[in-house]
């Protein structure tokens, strides 16, 4: 990565997070188009997928929704959706991937990869440990303040 002076000068701040976070998720959501699925879809799909122990529906909102913070309600529509669309399968009162589903999330991983290892590569080990501490102090404190407008 070659640092010029506009990028070597910014602070980190919450518009710069913001700006990261759409453009990484437009490159993602460009690749899911082709596969006809939401980023929404994805990010419940990939929790049915990468979970330890079947998950019930409510535990795959649950999940969703601190990921995404989305409403519960739009998130049991995308599971129905992904009912639907074969990708998820009932199996008594857990919800479990399809072959179709892991598939799904295994094509979309390996055509994300590249674009990945481009975006990510060259960026200094430090640079990223640094980031990742301010990343999780900056997602504790918004968890705590979303919690407090809940409440």
């Amino acid at each position: 990565m070659t640092i010029t002076a506009s990028t070597a000068a910014l602070i980190a701040d919450a518009r710069a997070l913001g700006l990261a976070h759409y453009a990484a998720r437009g490159v993602l959501e460009h690749v899911l188009a082709r596969h006809g699925a939401t980023f929404q879809q994805q990010v419940a799909l990939r929790a049915a997928v990468t979970a330890d122990a079947p998950q019930t529906p409510d535990d795959l909102v649950t999940q969703v929704q601190g990921s995404l913070k989305a409403d519960p309600t739009d998130i049991r529509a995308t599971l129905d959706e992904l009912l639907a669309e074969q990708l998820l399968v009932a199996d008594g009162a857990h919800l479990r991937p399809t072959d179709a589903g892991r598939e799904l999330i295994a094509a979309v991983g390996a055509e994300t990869a590249p674009i990945t290892a481009r975006i990510w590569g060259g960026i200094p080990t430090e640079d990223l440990t640094a980031a990742g501490r301010v990343l999780a102090l900056v997602a504790e404190r918004a968890n705590a303040e979303l919690a407090a407008l809940e409440a």
